[in-house]
């Protein structure tokens, strides 16, 4: 009975702190808030050297991904998966430049870009070859829409991203293999497969052309395969065969459905794995923000933003994986 009476009291506590606040006690003045004036008027130092690099790539006048200019003749470094099919560039100083592809590289998610038309002396970004940046530390990022700085911290440590493949959010029956195709025991909700049409007891016989007679096989061609990738299966169902065309998902928003966080996360990146090594911090990005930089407090470039995670995650490749990449491909255009 006391535990209870204390629990209540605490309960009562706890209450009555929040009206409080609410009547408009502010336990962190805005002025010291990430966005606020004191932070913002810190960084004003660098806030040039982490904007005036930073471009934005359109694709039918949407922005696609953020850019960052490597060599004043116009080179430009993004995500490759985020900037397919781009027309136009986009400086700070809002100058609009047509671009054209000149190199990739898949296992980085790398593109490098070039403006077509000549272009005055362009400002490049400043590359910190030291050690990636240590757990805690602050970390800035320029935002194209708004022309402004983000500001957040490294919240994990660096570390290989292995490759997880697109998932159709489905359990498969792991017995025997048969010639007759794999049954289906389960289909989440909301996954790619309930989306594309699967149901419980259905066959699959065929994906992508190919006969399939066990799950593992199935999991073997899911896991070369993105989130965003179209899958075309042959099901048997009631004795019927037919045709289901399955847009892959990504695993933990399919094994995770009722995880708040992911739920409130909003667009995150196609491709978030098979990375050699990445920069894990929370800065507060949009997933057409991944291309541009992560920088330190001195305005040295640390990584490119390459995965939007989740509202709280997100990944940079560090200079020390961009670096060899980009001296090779600018060692082809003397």
């Amino acid at each position: 009975m006391k535990s209870w009476v204390c629990i209540v009291f605490l309960t009562w506590v706890l209450f009555a702190q929040g009206e409080e606040l609410g009547k408009g006690s502010d336990p962190l003045p805005s002025a010291y808030r990430l966005n606020g004036s004191l932070t913002t008027n810190a960084l004003s130092s660098i806030e040039q050297k982490v904007l005036k690099p930073l471009v934005g790539f359109f694709r039918n006048e949407k922005q696609i991904a953020h850019g960052l200019i490597v060599d004043s003749r116009g080179f430009v470094l993004t995500k490759a998966s985020s900037s397919v099919g781009a027309r136009i560039v986009k400086t700070s100083e809002d100058k609009v430049f047509p671009v054209r592809i000149r190199k990739r590289n898949e296992n980085h998610d790398l593109a490098l870009w070039q403006i077509t038309l000549p272009a005055s002396e362009m400002e490049t970004v400043g590359w910190s070859t030291g050690s990636p940046p240590a757990l805690g530390s602050w970390a800035v990022a320029g935002d194209f829409t708004t022309g402004k700085l983000n500001m957040g911290v490294i919240s994990a440590k660096s570390r290989e991203i292995s490759r997880q493949g697109g998932v159709m959010g489905i359990i498969l029956d792991d017995g025997n293999q048969s010639s007759n195709g794999v049954k289906v025991l389960e289909v989440l909700p909301y996954s790619a497969g309930d989306r594309g049409g699967l149901k419980v007891a259905d066959i699959i016989l065929r994906v992508d052309g190919r006969l399939v007679t066990s799950a593992s096989q199935i999991d073997n061609l899911l896991q070369k395969r993105d989130p965003g990738d179209l899958l075309n299966l042959i099901v048997k169902r009631r004795g019927e065969e037919f045709d289901l065309r399955i847009t892959l998902g990504h695993r933990e928003v399919a094994f995770d459905m009722f995880n708040r966080n992911l739920l409130v996360s909003g667009p995150i990146s196609k491709r978030k794995d098979n990375f050699p090594k990445i920069i894990q911090h929370d800065l507060p990005l949009h997933k057409y923000a991944m291309g541009g930089g992560l920088f330190d407090l001195k305005g040295m470039c640390v990584g490119i933003n390459i995965a939007r995670v989740d509202r709280v995650t997100c990944f940079s490749l560090p200079t020390s994986s961009i670096l060899p990449v980009l001296d090779d491909w600018m060692a082809q255009f003397p």
